[in-house]
C-alpha cells in the first residue's frame, strides 16, 4: 500500500497539472485529504461510483503519461546519479583531509561538487 501512495503522489506531482479541476479536486480529497469516496460524493452530491471514475480516469491519464514519457522513472535515475557524484565528492574532501595537507583546487573542486549537487537534489 505504501508504494501505491508513494506511486500515485509521484504522479500527482509530476502530472497533476495536466488534469482538469475537477480531477485535481477529487484525486486530492481521495489521496491527500484521505476522504473515502463515500464521503466526497456526498459533498459533491454525485454517486461513489461517479467519484471513483473521475479517479480512475485521472490515475489512467497520469500513468499513460508516464509510460509515454518516463519523466518520473529518468528522475529516479538522475537522483541515484547526483547522489553518486556527491559522495564522490565526500571521498575527495576526505583524501584531502587526511593527508594532511590541503591542496586549495582540489578543496575547491568537492566543495562546487557538493554545492550543486545539493542545488540539484532542492529542484
Amino acid at each position: 500500500m505504501k508504494n501505491q501512495a508513494y506511486r500515485m503522489a509521484m504522479l500527482f506531482d509530476f502530472y497533476g497539472d495536466l488534469l482538469t479541476d475537477r480531477q485535481k479536486e477529487f484525486y486530492d480529497l481521495y489521496y491527500n485529504e484521505d476522504l473515502s469516496l463515500a464521503e466526497i460524493a456526498e459533498n459533491y452530491g454525485i454517486s461513489r461510483q461517479g467519484v471513483r471514475d473521475v479517479i480512475v480516469r485521472a490515475e489512467a491519464a497520469m500513468t499513460e503519461m508516464e509510460d509515454k514519457t518516463h519523466i518520473i522513472r529518468r528522475f529516479h535515475q538522475m537522483q541515484k546519479q547526483i547522489d553518486a557524484i556527491d559522495q564522490a565528492a565526500d571521498r575527495l574532501l576526505r583524501m584531502v583531509d587526511e593527508r594532511s595537507y590541503r591542496d586549495e583546487s582540489l578543496d575547491e573542486i568537492g566543495r562546487t561538487i557538493k554545492e550543486n549537487t545539493a542545488k540539484l537534489k532542492q529542484e
